[in-house]
This record gives structure tokens, C-alpha cells and sequence, in this order.
């Protein structure tokens, strides 16, 4: 591993993915060590239009006995490469490479201990890769940090639109949806705003990457197999603000206390479709990323993650 763009004791490894020909098809694994990784290790999946920036995160993680790893998935953040659309795969179980590569790493490292974190879409993406992966569980804990299990729009377009959704994906993978996400979430979060917190806006953009056909169909299809019911068989932990502010047009104070991307109701709804060991918690007041709401939300979801995890250790 070499150094970080993250600073003092942030390393990164970059992993070549498919055959290994194509030097532009990578993911890149960061890496926090702890002073005494006696839990184990954490691994943090990212979500839509992100990547891993969040150095509190990895911090508060190393000061309770893990080690800390983070992924920034094929075509995000240190993974974009310019012959790629940005946060593009045609399926969601493409991240399984890059998340089973990540697992080996970890492996190495010495550590069969393993927390997996996943935020928004990370969130999907590691419940389905869990579920997958459950007849040899590489992981032993999941938490899921308003994880992306429902299309946050009216009934006519989330039932109406994904059959067309599926087709246009199918035969037109790279036309553009929607420009972006809009900007109240990014309001909301970037110091240069409203928010605290500094990060690359050339790999997370204030309003958001593209949304292509083809990868929103990918997402229509790990919701559905979501909502006919996986299997995950370790202990899941949801997370989610208490209330949703969505389709605003412009940023306002409302947004700093909900999520603006996500329904938490849909998230309540679903989370129980994971597998059969699901705790569901509200963290008032929470943003989108519960991790990056004003320090005393942020402060009580470590706590909620925190007191979980000491419930479910396994020694």
C-alpha cells in the first residue's frame, strides 16, 4: 500500500479487476490501521455520486479496536478513469469483485473478524452481496446507514415507470435520465455551502453524476429481489433519519435535519426483507449520511452502531 490522499496513517491499494487487461477497470481500497485492532476489521461501501472522504469515520472505528478499510467502487472517486461513465456497472452484483477482492485483502491482513458498512446504494449493494455470499458469510456484522431500498418517487413512477425503466436500460444503457440528483443534499453537507465538511467535487459532485437507463435498471432489479426477501445471515443494524424532506427545489434550514435523497419510510418498510436478524433504529434529526449530520446526531448513531456491535461480537 501507498500513502493517501486522506493524510497521516491513510494508505491505498489499488485493485485491478476483471482479467486484469483493461487498466481502467479498478477499485481502490483505503486503509486506517487502529493501534490495537483487537475487534477486528470495517469495511465502509460508499454510495451514489461518492466516495470515501470521511475521515472521522474511519477514526472513530480505528479508536474502538478495528481496523479500518474503505472502498471506493469501479468508476467512483480514486476509482473514476476518463474511458469510463462515472459510476456506471450494467448490474449490482459487478461490486461483488471488487467487495470479495477487498474481503481477500483484509484476510491478509490477519483479521477473520469483519464489520461491513454500507451507506445508501453501498447499502443495497452489500445486503445483496451479503445475501449472495451466505452460504460462506465473509462477513460476521452488517450496518446499513440509509441504505437505497426503494426508488423515492410517487407509486405512478415506481410502479408505472420500472417496467419501462427495465426495457430503455436494456437498449439504451447509456442514456442520461436525469442530470444530477439536485443540489440540496450537496448544499447541505459541502463546508462551501451550508454543510462541514470538504471533499473533491470532481468525484462527488454538489448535484450529483448522471443517472444512466442502464444502471437505474440495475438498481430497479436488487430492489426487486430485495422486496421478494434475501437471506442474509449475520446480524443487520438499519439506520435511518426520522424524517425524509424530498423534492425540494432549493436548499432551506429543513434540509440540515432530514434525509433529502432517501424515504426513511420505504427504508422502515423493506429493511425486514434482509434476512431474519434485523434491528431497525430512527436517529432524529439525521441527513441523508447519518455520519455526516451535525455532530451531536452524528455522535448518537456512532452510539446506536457503537452499543450494536458490543451486542453482537463475537469472541
Amino acid at each position: 500500500m501507498t500513502a493517501d490522499l486522506l493524510g497521516d496513517g491513510f494508505e491505498i491499494r489499488v485493485l485491478p479487476l476483471g482479467d486484469g487487461v483493461d487498466n481502467d477497470l479498478v477499485a481502490s481500497l483505503v486503509r486506517f490501521r487502529a493501534q490495537d485492532p483487537a475487534r477486528g476489521a470495517v469495511l465502509y461501501v460508499h454510495g451514489f455520486s461518492d466516495y470515501f472522504f470521511q475521515r472521522h469515520v474511519a477514526v472513530h472505528f480505528a479508536e474502538r479496536g478495528y481496523d479500518f478499510y474503505a472502498i471506493d467502487l469501479r468508476g467512483y472517486g480514486r476509482s473514476l478513469r476518463p474511458s469510463r461513465a462515472p459510476n456506471y456497472v450494467a448490474a449490482m452484483s459487478e461490486h461483488f469483485e471488487e467487495l470479495d477482492a477487498a474481503v481477500e485483502l483484509i484476510r491478509t491482513d490477519g483479521h477473520r473478524g469483519l464489520v461491513v458498512v454500507g451507506h445508501s446504494t453501498g447499502g443495497l449493494i452489500t445486503t445483496l452481496w451479503a445475501h449472495e455470499r451466505r452460504a460462506d458469510p465473509p462477513l460476521d456484522a452488517l450496518v446499513l446507514n440509509s441504505p437505497w431500498f426503494d426508488l423515492a418517487e410517487p407509486w405512478l413512477t415506481r410502479v408505472v415507470g420500472t417496467p419501462l425503466i427495465d426495457v430503455v436500460g436494456r437498449f439504451a444503457p447509456r442514456l442520461v435520465l436525469r442530470e444530477g440528483l439536485g443540489g440540496v443534499y450537496g448544499h447541505s453537507i459541502h463546508r462551501d455551502h451550508h454543510g462541514e465538511w470538504d471533499y473533491d467535487p470532481r468525484w462527488k459532485p454538489v448535484t450529483g453524476f448522471p443517472v444512466l437507463a442502464g444502471w437505474l435498471r440495475a438498481v430497479r432489479r436488487g430492489h426487486a429481489a430485495l422486496h421478494r426477501g434475501l437471506d442474509v445471515p449475520v446480524p443487520v443494524l438499519v439506520l435511518h433519519s426520522g424524517r425524509s424532506h424530498l423534492r425540494a427545489k432549493r436548499w432551506t434550514e429543513e434540509a440540515m435535519t432530514a434525509d433529502t435523497v432517501l424515504d426513511v419510510g420505504q427504508i422502515a418498510r423493506w429493511a425486514p426483507k434482509v434476512g431474519r436478524d434485523v434491528d431497525v433504529v430512527r436517529v432524529e434529526g439525521g441527513l441523508h449520511d447519518l455520519f455526516l449530520s451535525a455532530a451531536p446526531v452524528r455522535d448518537r448513531a456512532f452510539a446506536v452502531v457503537d452499543d450494536w456491535l458490543a451486542g453482537h461480537r463475537r469472541d
